[in-house]
């Protein structure tokens, strides 16, 4: 397993991780097979996106935003009951086929750490299976 960390800048933030997991991917050697990217944060996700057009993740935030507002009458004591609920909408981790040494993601597609409620030191667990020869 690899594991590498990001600094988040602000409350919400689709921070583009794929360079960080392809270098993880480098580190474990992985050929053929399948990655798994975790993030093990409650208030916290990972996605795949488009990474072309920034207002792809602006609109993101601002639908689940829409969903999840920060003040809705949660009883959660610590006020970031929006940024759990965020985070469970996105999920916590993505698998992603490698072949040939890279992932395998479409021509726009970028892996994102979604933060809910930052700015943080945040880690990001990378772990793989190689498909048998």
């Amino acid at each position: 397993m690899q594991r590498f960390e990001i600094q988040t800048r602000s409350r919400t933030e689709f921070y583009n991780i794929t360079r960080d997991v392809t270098e993880a991917l480098a580190q474990l050697g992985i050929k053929d097979g399948i990655i798994t990217v975790f993030a093990p944060h409650t208030t916290a996700g990972i996605t795949i996106n488009e990474n072309a057009d920034p207002s792809v993740v602006s609109d993101m935030a601002a639908i689940l935003d829409r969903m999840a507002p920060w003040t809705a009458g949660y009883r959660h004591a610590e006020g970031n009951s929006a940024a759990h609920m965020k985070a469970s909408l996105m999920g916590a981790s993505t698998q992603i086929i490698v072949a040939n040494g890279h992932l395998q993601l479409g021509t726009w597609q970028g892996i994102y750490f979604c933060e809910f409620d930052g700015p943080r030191r945040r880690s990001v667990w990378v772990s793989g299976v190689a498909s048998p020869a």
